[in-house]
């Protein structure tokens, strides 16, 4: 048992020290949503920027999330709110 918790503890601080170094084991990569990464360089809050898609916020965090698509229209909007987030700032 003692060897057990000897190793646990050991093997408990070689990964605290990675951490703190920097090195990661795995890295793990979070592909954004049109939607949300339209919203995200524009700055907006959920909140906002569903107000200017004149969308539901519920509607636009099922975009975000992956639940529902969003339409022609809106999916046009979002590709240009992603390329050109100041055109619809200026809006």
């Amino acid at each position: 048992m003692d060897k057990e918790i000897n190793q646990f503890q050991k093997d408990l601080l070689d990964s605290a020290r990675q951490m703190k170094s920097g090195k990661a084991i795995r890295k793990t990569e979070v592909k954004l949503s049109t939607a949300a990464e339209a919203r995200t360089r524009i700055g907006m809050s959920q909140s906002e920027f569903a107000l200017l898609l004149g969308v539901s916020v519920r509607t636009l965090q099922d975009w975000e999330q992956g639940r529902r698509e969003p339409s022609g229209a809106a999916r046009t909007l979002l590709k240009i709110a992603t390329q050109n987030p100041e055109v619809v700032k200026a809006v």
